[in-house]
């Protein structure tokens, strides 16, 4: 059991349970729960130390016998948009994006249900309710947002509320150092728009805006095909043994 200076936390193990992205290995996690007052400050802190937050949770990997998953944080305030990151701003361009507290709407369940049957059919998500993505959203003790994206219809600026059709949607903490996207999801069909990489170059340009200086992508998972791509957005910052280190390629 491990002790924290913040609201005197308690840590669990979990049992072991087969790896989702290393074929023949085996996953445990340490967790504690966000709860009370002092719950956005100790996410703060754990998240600095490389634990990552689903509803009132907080953990991170403990496994016995592989290191592989590495917390990433993307330095936001040296980044600079290269020429293909420039290009997909600019496909992206007809996109409106507005920040919510987070509040989960059957829109975005349908579009949640379209992302996970095309691209995580056999994944820990498949099975989710709309009640479980409620959880999922709502489920918070920590500064919370919705970001939606939507295509720019006609009459757009006349209402506070966008009304085109839901093309994305990101969950995101808001921390005292940056970022921290949660989850996000998106209209499968699209694929022209590399979504998942727009919402990330979002998140880097609003933390810019903001002064806040990191964006947290969660955990790379070294041999991990599907996370190969957190490694591109430069500079980087993995958290390895002796702390936060700038990643070189």
């Amino acid at each position: 059991m491990m002790n924290h200076p913040v609201n005197s936390p308690q840590f669990f193990l979990t049992a072991p349970s087969p790896c989702p992205y290393l074929e023949g290995q085996g996953e445990r996690k340490v967790f504690t729960h966000l709860v009370g007052e002092k719950a956005p400050e100790l996410n703060d802190l754990l998240t600095q130390g490389g634990f990552r937050r689903s509803q009132n949770i907080a953990y991170r990997p403990a496994c016995e016998s592989c290191r592989a998953c590495i917390s990433v944080r993307i330095l936001a305030l040296e980044f600079e948009f290269s020429r293909s990151m420039r290009r997909n701003l600019a496909a992206n361009d007809d996109l409106v994006a507005t920040e919510y507290p987070a509040e989960p709407s059957s829109e975005q369940f349908k579009l949640f249900r379209r992302y996970l049957d095309s691209r995580h059919q056999r994944g820990g998500m498949a099975d989710m309710s709309i009640g479980d993505y409620a959880m999922m959203v709502e489920d918070s003790h920590v500064d919370t947002r919705i970001i939606e994206y939507r295509r720019r219809t006609e009459g757009d600026g006349v209402s506070e509320t966008p009304a085109g059709e839901l093309i994305a949607v990101a969950l995101t903490d808001r921390m005292g150092d940056g970022l921290s996207m949660v989850y996000s999801f998106y209209k499968p069909e699209e694929t022209s728009r590399s979504l998942g990489t727009f919402m990330i170059l979002d998140h880097i340009a609003r933390a810019k805006a903001a002064g806040l200086p990191h964006v947290y992508l969660g955990y790379w998972v070294k041999g991990s095909r599907k996370m190969e791509y957190k490694t591109r957005f430069l500079p980087q910052e993995h958290l390895m043994a002796q702390g936060w280190q700038r990643y070189e390629p």
